[in-house]
């Protein structure tokens, strides 16, 4: 998450927004965005957080916490907790006030959508859970649709590409590594 809100100079995930890897690849860029209503400071729940608020978190309890849903999806691919990087919560409104505190702006309406491209393999782990800011004592989630297609990766003639000489060279970055690896031409 450091490099997703450091390199495009913007904390606030939209569009034109690319999310990094540690090392400074492009995982992906946020293409279109009808919500503008995410979070990338927070993180998931955590067990003890959601065993607090909801009285349960195991996954198969009626409020799983959004970090073992994680390590869960991530130990289908042969991956463990350690594996789990930060991520994004999408859909979840958060902004930092002028005293620096974190503010829930609730949750995006329905019909809201976000399409991503991925930029190289990418293995993406959901989990549907209420954001820690949450201020309902109710465990509440909304329905999540997910479609998945072939699609271009962004390239040098593309705004997002060019957008800052940071996001230039991350693509070129993602670009390097692929061609290293026999993944891009």
């Amino acid at each position: 998450m450091a490099d997703t809100q450091k390199i495009p100079w913007q904390a606030y995930v939209t569009t034109g927004h690319p999310l990094l890897s540690g090392d400074g690849r492009v995982l992906a860029t946020v293409v279109e965005d009808s919500s503008a209503h995410h979070d990338a400071f927070c993180g998931t729940t955590t067990a003890t957080f959601t065993t607090a608020k909801y009285g349960a978190h195991r996954p198969e309890s009626a409020s799983p916490a959004g970090q073992d849903l994680l390590a869960l999806a991530a130990a289908k691919h042969g991956l463990t907790r350690r594996d789990v990087p930060p991520g994004v919560s999408f859909f979840q409104g958060v902004r930092v006030g002028g005293d620096g505190e974190l503010q829930f702006r609730g949750s995006a309406g329905a019909g809201t959508h976000v399409d991503l491209v991925a930029e190289m393999p990418v293995i993406v782990l959901l989990a549907n859970v209420p954001h820690p800011l949450d201020p309902r004592p109710d465990f509440v989630v909304g329905p999540l649709r997910i479609h998945a297609w072939s699609d271009t990766a962004t390239g040098p003639d593309s705004a997002f590409w060019a957008a800052t000489p940071e996001r230039t060279r991350a693509y070129e970055n993602t670009l390097d590594y692929l061609i290293a690896r026999g993944a891009a031409a």
